[in-house]
């Protein structure tokens, strides 16, 4: 049964999207039997959500006039929505409730998109001269391309980890058909 749960796995690239039990899955294995690819495309879907509120963040401060803080505050915030966003429109397309579908975006997605902006905003805040780049100045996309890139790769081994133990996007996939 072992070998069945682990040729599905790599066969579809996802844990158990068939509506197996994931706890009970994931009690044997660990963090072992889940593939990178999982982790990365739920890495990448954290991403997106989180390049998404951090572009238009920077864009919103930026045209506002706003300082570096205020918008970064704002650019952080929209990371979050924008990628419970995208876990939100998923799970509700199931047929799951509002209710439920927020408790599973909160619980997939927080502790991904939290490491994911610390990162981000960490490169970009550590970079000489990238708070103060303007959205024409190509050292802005430069480094944004270069800090989400470093929030993507660290990311990962953490997603790969807490799907591992059925969560994070582990209780995504009880969700999809």
């Amino acid at each position: 049964m072992e070998q069945m749960h682990e040729g599905h796995d790599h066969e579809h690239g996802h844990d158990h999207e068939h509506g197996h039990d994931h706890g009970q899955a994931h009690g044997h294995g660990g963090a072992g039997r889940v593939s990178w690819a999982t982790a990365a495309r739920a890495t990448l879907h954290c991403l997106t959500g989180c390049a998404i509120g951090e572009v238009l963040g920077m864009v919103i401060g930026t045209a506002l006039g706003w300082g570096n803080v205020p918008t970064m505050v704002l650019a952080i915030v929209l990371a979050f929505f924008f990628g419970y966003a995208l876990t939100l429109r998923g799970i509700l397309a199931s047929g799951v409730g509002l209710r439920t579908a927020v408790r599973v975006a909160l619980a997939a997605d927080t502790l991904s998109i939290a490491v994911m902006e610390l990162i981000d905003n960490g490169v970009i805040a550590l970079w000489p001269g990238a708070m103060d780049a303007h959205l024409s100045d190509p050292m802005f996309w430069i480094v944004l391309a270069i800090a989400l890139a470093a929030a993507f790769v660290i990311t990962t081994p953490v997603n790969k980890w807490m799907i591992g133990r059925g969560r994070g996007h582990a209780v995504v996939h009880q969700y999809h058909h």
